[in-house]
Protein backbone atom coordinates (compact mmCIF):
# COMPACT_ATOMS: atom_id res chain seq x y z
CA UNK A 1 0.00 0.00 0.00
CA UNK A 2 2.52 2.46 0.81
CA UNK A 3 4.94 1.81 -2.11
CA UNK A 4 1.38 2.79 -4.41
CA UNK A 5 1.54 6.13 -2.06
CA UNK A 6 4.77 6.46 -2.54
CA UNK A 7 4.47 6.27 -6.51
CA UNK A 8 1.58 8.34 -6.50
CA UNK A 9 3.38 10.85 -5.07
CA UNK A 10 6.14 11.10 -7.54
CA UNK A 11 3.85 11.40 -10.34
CA UNK A 12 2.45 14.39 -8.76
CA UNK A 13 5.66 15.29 -7.92
CA UNK A 14 6.82 15.14 -11.90
CA UNK A 15 3.06 16.81 -12.80
CA UNK A 16 3.61 19.50 -10.67
CA UNK A 17 7.39 20.06 -12.06
CA UNK A 18 5.97 19.47 -15.87
CA UNK A 19 3.39 22.29 -15.14
CA UNK A 20 6.18 24.79 -13.57
CA UNK A 21 7.82 24.54 -16.63
CA UNK A 22 4.91 25.17 -19.09
CA UNK A 23 4.35 28.27 -16.43
CA UNK A 24 7.89 29.71 -17.47
CA UNK A 25 7.49 29.20 -21.47
CA UNK A 26 3.54 30.91 -20.68
CA UNK A 27 5.79 33.94 -18.95
CA UNK A 28 8.40 33.93 -21.93
CA UNK A 29 5.71 33.61 -24.47
CA UNK A 30 3.50 36.55 -22.67
CA UNK A 31 6.71 38.73 -22.47
CA UNK A 32 7.71 37.67 -26.23
CA UNK A 33 3.87 38.43 -27.45
CA UNK A 34 4.09 41.83 -25.66
CA UNK A 35 7.45 42.67 -27.42
CA UNK A 36 5.89 41.93 -30.35
CA UNK A 37 3.13 44.19 -30.32
CA UNK A 38 5.47 47.15 -29.40
CA UNK A 39 7.35 46.58 -32.69
CA UNK A 40 4.03 46.30 -34.58
CA UNK A 41 3.13 49.37 -33.42
CA UNK A 42 6.06 50.89 -34.66
CA UNK A 43 5.05 49.14 -38.20
CA UNK A 44 1.76 51.11 -38.05
CA UNK A 45 3.39 54.39 -37.32
CA UNK A 46 5.29 53.83 -40.02
CA UNK A 47 2.58 52.86 -42.45
CA UNK A 48 0.44 55.48 -40.92
CA UNK A 49 3.04 58.19 -41.95
CA UNK A 50 3.34 56.82 -45.93
CA UNK A 51 0.21 56.04 -46.40
CA UNK A 52 0.29 52.02 -47.16
CA UNK A 53 -1.73 50.10 -46.35
CA UNK A 54 -2.34 47.66 -43.36
CA UNK A 55 -2.93 44.23 -44.72
CA UNK A 56 -0.78 42.97 -46.57
CA UNK A 57 -2.16 39.77 -48.18
CA UNK A 58 1.18 38.64 -50.26
CA UNK A 59 3.22 39.53 -46.72
CA UNK A 60 1.05 37.50 -44.49
CA UNK A 61 1.52 34.51 -46.53
CA UNK A 62 4.94 34.56 -47.11
CA UNK A 63 5.25 34.98 -43.33
CA UNK A 64 2.93 32.18 -42.58
CA UNK A 65 5.00 29.86 -44.83
CA UNK A 66 8.31 30.32 -43.43
CA UNK A 67 6.97 30.15 -40.19
CA UNK A 68 5.29 26.76 -40.94
CA UNK A 69 9.06 25.55 -42.19
CA UNK A 70 10.53 26.14 -39.10
CA UNK A 71 8.29 23.59 -37.06
CA UNK A 72 9.24 19.64 -37.18
CA UNK A 73 6.52 17.71 -37.57
CA UNK A 74 3.40 18.17 -39.28
CA UNK A 75 0.89 18.92 -36.21
CA UNK A 76 3.57 21.63 -34.92
CA UNK A 77 3.19 23.26 -38.51
CA UNK A 78 -0.71 23.46 -38.50
CA UNK A 79 -0.26 24.72 -34.73
CA UNK A 80 2.33 27.46 -35.85
CA UNK A 81 0.10 28.44 -38.99
CA UNK A 82 -2.81 28.47 -37.12
CA UNK A 83 -0.77 30.57 -34.18
CA UNK A 84 1.21 33.16 -36.49
CA UNK A 85 -1.98 33.59 -38.11
CA UNK A 86 -4.15 34.54 -34.91
CA UNK A 87 -0.93 36.64 -34.53
CA UNK A 88 -0.98 38.75 -37.38
CA UNK A 89 -4.49 39.17 -36.96
CA UNK A 90 -4.03 41.34 -33.85
CA UNK A 91 -1.40 43.23 -35.34
CA UNK A 92 -3.94 43.93 -37.88
CA UNK A 93 -6.84 44.97 -35.64
CA UNK A 94 -4.03 47.31 -33.51
CA UNK A 95 -3.00 49.02 -36.59
CA UNK A 96 -6.64 50.02 -37.40
CA UNK A 97 -7.22 51.76 -34.17
CA UNK A 98 -4.12 53.08 -34.45
CA UNK A 99 -5.61 54.62 -37.91
CA UNK A 100 -8.68 56.35 -35.68
CA UNK A 101 -6.48 57.53 -32.98
CA UNK A 102 -4.11 59.26 -35.46
CA UNK A 103 -7.63 61.00 -37.23
CA UNK A 104 -7.81 58.39 -40.14
CA UNK A 105 -11.39 57.10 -39.68
CA UNK A 106 -11.95 56.09 -42.71
CA UNK A 107 -15.22 57.31 -44.51
CA UNK A 108 -18.41 55.37 -45.08
CA UNK A 109 -20.46 56.75 -47.93
CA UNK A 110 -23.45 56.90 -45.64
CA UNK A 111 -24.28 60.40 -44.30
CA UNK A 112 -26.49 60.92 -40.64
CA UNK A 113 -29.62 62.82 -40.85
CA UNK A 114 -31.94 64.10 -37.57
CA UNK A 115 -35.17 61.71 -38.67
CA UNK A 116 -36.99 60.18 -41.80
CA UNK A 117 -39.02 62.42 -43.69
CA UNK A 118 -42.71 59.96 -43.01
CA UNK A 119 -44.90 62.45 -44.31
CA UNK A 120 -44.40 64.00 -47.66
CA UNK A 121 -43.58 60.74 -48.82
CA UNK A 122 -44.40 58.00 -51.47
CA UNK A 123 -44.59 54.31 -50.23
CA UNK A 124 -44.41 51.01 -52.21
CA UNK A 125 -44.76 47.68 -50.66
CA UNK A 126 -45.05 44.16 -51.94
CA UNK A 127 -48.81 41.94 -51.94
CA UNK A 128 -52.08 43.71 -51.43
CA UNK A 129 -54.20 45.96 -49.18
CA UNK A 130 -54.52 44.68 -46.08
CA UNK A 131 -51.77 42.87 -45.55
CA UNK A 132 -49.04 42.27 -43.08
CA UNK A 133 -46.26 44.37 -45.22
CA UNK A 134 -49.78 46.79 -45.58
CA UNK A 135 -50.10 46.75 -42.07
CA UNK A 136 -46.06 47.30 -41.48
CA UNK A 137 -46.35 50.89 -43.69
CA UNK A 138 -49.01 52.41 -41.82
CA UNK A 139 -47.47 51.15 -38.77
CA UNK A 140 -44.52 53.21 -39.44
CA UNK A 141 -45.80 55.66 -41.86
CA UNK A 142 -49.28 56.19 -40.57
CA UNK A 143 -52.52 55.61 -42.21
CA UNK A 144 -52.39 59.18 -44.66
CA UNK A 145 -49.52 58.28 -46.57
CA UNK A 146 -49.12 58.10 -50.35
CA UNK A 147 -48.56 54.61 -50.96
CA UNK A 148 -49.23 51.55 -53.18
CA UNK A 149 -48.26 47.99 -53.94
CA UNK A 150 -46.76 45.53 -56.02
CA UNK A 151 -46.94 41.98 -57.15
CA UNK A 152 -43.34 41.36 -56.51
CA UNK A 153 -40.88 42.16 -53.85
CA UNK A 154 -38.35 42.84 -57.28
CA UNK A 155 -40.79 45.29 -58.19
CA UNK A 156 -40.84 47.03 -55.04
CA UNK A 157 -36.65 47.12 -54.62
CA UNK A 158 -36.94 48.62 -58.75
CA UNK A 159 -39.43 50.90 -57.94
CA UNK A 160 -37.18 52.57 -55.33
CA UNK A 161 -34.41 52.46 -57.23
CA UNK A 162 -35.50 54.25 -60.42
CA UNK A 163 -36.99 56.94 -57.84
CA UNK A 164 -40.87 56.19 -58.58
CA UNK A 165 -41.40 55.63 -54.82
CA UNK A 166 -38.87 56.95 -51.88
CA UNK A 167 -39.32 53.97 -49.79
CA UNK A 168 -40.01 50.46 -50.01
CA UNK A 169 -41.50 47.78 -46.91
CA UNK A 170 -40.47 44.66 -47.27
CA UNK A 171 -40.57 41.57 -45.09
CA UNK A 172 -36.65 40.15 -43.85
CA UNK A 173 -37.48 37.38 -41.48
CA UNK A 174 -40.40 35.80 -39.53
CA UNK A 175 -39.79 34.74 -35.84
CA UNK A 176 -41.17 31.10 -36.81
CA UNK A 177 -40.81 30.68 -40.76
CA UNK A 178 -36.94 31.59 -40.79
CA UNK A 179 -35.68 34.65 -43.52
CA UNK A 180 -37.11 36.04 -46.39
CA UNK A 181 -34.65 34.47 -48.51
CA UNK A 182 -35.47 36.19 -51.70
CA UNK A 183 -35.00 40.37 -50.35
CA UNK A 184 -31.67 39.09 -48.86
CA UNK A 185 -30.47 39.06 -51.85
CA UNK A 186 -32.10 41.45 -53.63
CA UNK A 187 -30.22 44.05 -51.25
CA UNK A 188 -27.17 42.88 -53.29
CA UNK A 189 -28.73 43.29 -56.11
CA UNK A 190 -29.55 46.76 -55.70
CA UNK A 191 -28.43 49.62 -54.10
CA UNK A 192 -31.03 49.95 -51.89
CA UNK A 193 -30.24 50.72 -48.07
CA UNK A 194 -31.76 49.69 -44.75
CA UNK A 195 -33.00 53.14 -43.32
CA UNK A 196 -35.63 51.28 -40.70
CA UNK A 197 -37.42 48.12 -39.00
CA UNK A 198 -40.69 47.68 -38.01
CA UNK A 199 -41.89 44.21 -36.39
CA UNK A 200 -45.46 43.32 -36.73
CA UNK A 201 -46.55 40.88 -34.96
CA UNK A 202 -48.58 37.89 -36.30
CA UNK A 203 -52.13 37.39 -34.74
CA UNK A 204 -54.69 35.72 -36.85
CA UNK A 205 -58.47 36.76 -36.19
CA UNK A 206 -61.27 34.93 -37.68
CA UNK A 207 -63.49 37.37 -39.84
CA UNK A 208 -66.44 37.15 -41.52
CA UNK A 209 -69.52 39.88 -42.69
CA UNK A 210 -70.80 42.15 -40.36
CA UNK A 211 -73.67 39.88 -38.00
CA UNK A 212 -72.44 36.88 -38.94
CA UNK A 213 -72.70 33.77 -35.89
CA UNK A 214 -69.78 31.68 -35.89
CA UNK A 215 -72.32 29.22 -35.91
CA UNK A 216 -72.91 29.90 -39.40
CA UNK A 217 -69.64 29.44 -40.50
CA UNK A 218 -68.76 26.38 -42.69
CA UNK A 219 -66.21 27.82 -44.79
CA UNK A 220 -62.77 29.02 -44.08
CA UNK A 221 -60.63 30.81 -46.42
CA UNK A 222 -56.86 32.16 -45.79
CA UNK A 223 -53.19 31.45 -47.30
CA UNK A 224 -51.97 27.69 -46.86
CA UNK A 225 -49.69 28.85 -43.83
CA UNK A 226 -52.34 30.45 -42.37
CA UNK A 227 -54.59 27.70 -42.11
CA UNK A 228 -51.55 25.42 -40.98
CA UNK A 229 -51.03 27.93 -37.89
CA UNK A 230 -54.71 27.49 -36.58
CA UNK A 231 -54.89 24.19 -36.94
CA UNK A 232 -56.56 24.11 -32.72
CA UNK A 233 -59.59 26.05 -34.75
CA UNK A 234 -60.13 23.73 -37.03
CA UNK A 235 -60.23 20.84 -34.53
CA UNK A 236 -63.07 22.71 -32.52
CA UNK A 237 -64.99 23.38 -35.78
CA UNK A 238 -64.40 19.88 -36.99
CA UNK A 239 -67.54 20.18 -39.65
CA UNK A 240 -65.62 23.70 -41.40
CA UNK A 241 -63.80 23.31 -44.96
CA UNK A 242 -60.46 25.29 -44.73
CA UNK A 243 -59.89 26.74 -48.60
CA UNK A 244 -56.52 27.78 -48.98
CA UNK A 245 -56.13 31.05 -51.16
CA UNK A 246 -53.19 33.47 -52.51
CA UNK A 247 -52.88 35.31 -49.33
CA UNK A 248 -54.65 36.62 -46.29
CA UNK A 249 -55.82 40.04 -47.57
CA UNK A 250 -57.21 38.30 -50.33
CA UNK A 251 -59.08 35.91 -48.46
CA UNK A 252 -60.30 38.94 -46.18
CA UNK A 253 -61.06 40.96 -49.91
CA UNK A 254 -62.99 37.91 -50.89
CA UNK A 255 -65.09 37.07 -47.77
CA UNK A 256 -66.05 41.35 -48.40
CA UNK A 257 -66.77 40.79 -51.95
CA UNK A 258 -68.84 37.26 -52.09
CA UNK A 259 -71.12 38.56 -49.01
CA UNK A 260 -72.26 35.04 -47.80
CA UNK A 261 -72.36 34.63 -44.22
CA UNK A 262 -71.42 30.51 -44.18
CA UNK A 263 -67.37 32.14 -45.60
CA UNK A 264 -65.02 33.67 -42.91
CA UNK A 265 -61.45 34.67 -43.30
CA UNK A 266 -57.90 34.23 -41.29
CA UNK A 267 -55.94 36.76 -41.24
CA UNK A 268 -54.86 39.90 -39.84
CA UNK A 269 -57.44 42.71 -37.81
CA UNK A 270 -56.01 45.21 -40.02
CA UNK A 271 -57.17 43.59 -43.11
CA UNK A 272 -60.69 42.98 -41.29
CA UNK A 273 -60.75 46.56 -40.80
CA UNK A 274 -59.37 47.49 -44.29
CA UNK A 275 -62.40 45.29 -45.15
CA UNK A 276 -64.89 46.29 -43.37
CA UNK A 277 -65.57 42.62 -42.04
CA UNK A 278 -66.22 41.89 -37.77
CA UNK A 279 -64.05 40.07 -36.07
CA UNK A 280 -65.56 36.50 -34.67
CA UNK A 281 -62.54 35.60 -32.65
CA UNK A 282 -59.06 37.28 -32.18
CA UNK A 283 -55.81 34.69 -31.55
CA UNK A 284 -56.59 32.08 -33.42
CA UNK A 285 -52.91 31.25 -34.28
CA UNK A 286 -51.90 28.24 -32.58
CA UNK A 287 -48.56 29.73 -31.27
CA UNK A 288 -48.43 33.20 -29.88
CA UNK A 289 -44.91 34.34 -30.20
CA UNK A 290 -44.75 34.77 -33.74
CA UNK A 291 -43.46 38.02 -35.26
CA UNK A 292 -42.30 39.43 -38.99
CA UNK A 293 -39.63 41.78 -39.40
CA UNK A 294 -39.85 44.48 -41.93
CA UNK A 295 -37.13 46.70 -43.51
CA UNK A 296 -37.63 50.24 -44.75
CA UNK A 297 -35.55 50.65 -47.51
CA UNK A 298 -34.22 54.04 -49.60
CA UNK A 299 -31.82 54.57 -52.62
CA UNK A 300 -30.04 57.37 -50.49
CA UNK A 301 -27.57 56.17 -48.18
CA UNK A 302 -28.46 57.62 -45.14
CA UNK A 303 -29.08 56.85 -41.49
CA UNK A 304 -31.11 58.29 -38.45
CA UNK A 305 -28.88 59.71 -35.58
CA UNK A 306 -29.01 57.16 -33.23
CA UNK A 307 -29.25 54.09 -35.20
CA UNK A 308 -28.58 51.25 -33.50
CA UNK A 309 -28.53 48.45 -35.94
CA UNK A 310 -26.21 47.67 -38.72
CA UNK A 311 -26.62 45.08 -41.72
CA UNK A 312 -23.42 44.77 -43.56
CA UNK A 313 -22.99 40.93 -46.12
CA UNK A 314 -19.68 40.11 -48.03
CA UNK A 315 -17.84 37.23 -49.73
CA UNK A 316 -14.88 35.47 -48.68
CA UNK A 317 -12.31 33.78 -50.02
CA UNK A 318 -12.00 29.76 -50.16
CA UNK A 319 -9.85 28.96 -48.03
CA UNK A 320 -9.75 27.35 -43.93
CA UNK A 321 -10.57 30.17 -40.97
CA UNK A 322 -11.31 33.37 -43.17
CA UNK A 323 -14.51 32.86 -41.73
CA UNK A 324 -13.16 32.71 -38.13
CA UNK A 325 -10.68 35.88 -39.13
CA UNK A 326 -13.30 38.20 -40.13
CA UNK A 327 -15.67 37.73 -37.05
CA UNK A 328 -12.67 38.15 -34.88
CA UNK A 329 -12.88 42.07 -35.78
CA UNK A 330 -16.20 41.77 -33.73
CA UNK A 331 -14.70 40.02 -30.84
CA UNK A 332 -11.82 42.64 -30.84
CA UNK A 333 -13.93 45.81 -30.78
CA UNK A 334 -16.41 44.42 -27.96
CA UNK A 335 -19.00 44.65 -31.23
CA UNK A 336 -22.30 42.61 -30.62
CA UNK A 337 -23.14 40.40 -33.30
CA UNK A 338 -26.92 38.96 -33.20
CA UNK A 339 -27.67 37.45 -36.89
CA UNK A 340 -25.45 35.50 -39.02
CA UNK A 341 -27.24 34.02 -42.63
CA UNK A 342 -25.41 32.51 -45.22
CA UNK A 343 -26.40 32.51 -49.17
CA UNK A 344 -25.22 30.46 -52.16
CA UNK A 345 -23.80 32.78 -55.01
CA UNK A 346 -26.16 31.95 -58.16
CA UNK A 347 -22.87 32.27 -60.26
CA UNK A 348 -20.60 30.53 -58.20
CA UNK A 349 -21.27 26.42 -57.23
CA UNK A 350 -20.68 25.69 -53.43
CA UNK A 351 -20.01 29.72 -52.38
CA UNK A 352 -21.52 31.32 -50.06
CA UNK A 353 -22.70 35.43 -49.47
CA UNK A 354 -22.63 35.98 -45.59
CA UNK A 355 -24.92 38.90 -44.00
CA UNK A 356 -24.49 39.97 -40.48
CA UNK A 357 -26.31 42.12 -38.07
CA UNK A 358 -24.72 43.86 -35.45
CA UNK A 359 -25.07 46.29 -32.79
CA UNK A 360 -23.78 49.95 -33.22
CA UNK A 361 -23.65 53.32 -34.97
CA UNK A 362 -21.30 53.83 -37.94
CA UNK A 363 -20.15 56.87 -36.29
CA UNK A 364 -18.62 54.79 -33.30
CA UNK A 365 -14.64 54.35 -33.86
CA UNK A 366 -15.50 50.73 -32.81
CA UNK A 367 -17.77 49.86 -35.26
CA UNK A 368 -15.49 51.98 -37.99
CA UNK A 369 -12.70 49.58 -37.09
CA UNK A 370 -14.61 46.56 -37.24
CA UNK A 371 -15.84 47.82 -40.52
CA UNK A 372 -12.30 48.87 -41.88
CA UNK A 373 -10.57 45.22 -41.01
CA UNK A 374 -13.71 43.24 -42.53
CA UNK A 375 -13.10 45.46 -45.70
CA UNK A 376 -9.73 44.76 -45.64
CA UNK A 377 -10.12 40.83 -45.18
CA UNK A 378 -13.50 39.86 -47.21
CA UNK A 379 -14.73 40.30 -50.42
CA UNK A 380 -17.44 42.75 -51.66
CA UNK A 381 -18.16 43.85 -48.41
CA UNK A 382 -21.47 46.20 -48.52
CA UNK A 383 -23.02 48.24 -45.52
CA UNK A 384 -26.61 47.56 -46.20
CA UNK A 385 -27.86 50.22 -43.80
CA UNK A 386 -27.55 51.67 -40.41
CA UNK A 387 -31.22 51.82 -38.74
Amino acid sequence: MSQEINEQQNKETDLGALREQIDQIDRELVRLYEERMEVTDRVGAYKIRTGRKVYDKERERAKLEAVRELAHSDFTKKGVTELFGQLMSMSRKRQFAMLENAGLPGRTPFIEVEDLDRENVRVVFQGEEGAYGHAALVSYFGENVNSFHVPKFRDAMEVIAEGSADYAVLPLENSTAGIVADNFDLLVDFENYIVAQEIVPVEHVLMALPGTSIDEIDRVISHPQALAQCEGLFQEFRNWDAVAYGNTALAAKKVAQDQKKNQAAIGSEFAARRFGLEVLRRHVNDQDANATRFMIVTNQRVFVKGARMISICFELPHSSGTLYNILSNFIFNDVNMTHIESRPIPERSWEYRFFIDFEGNLNEPAVRNALRGIREEAINMKILGNY
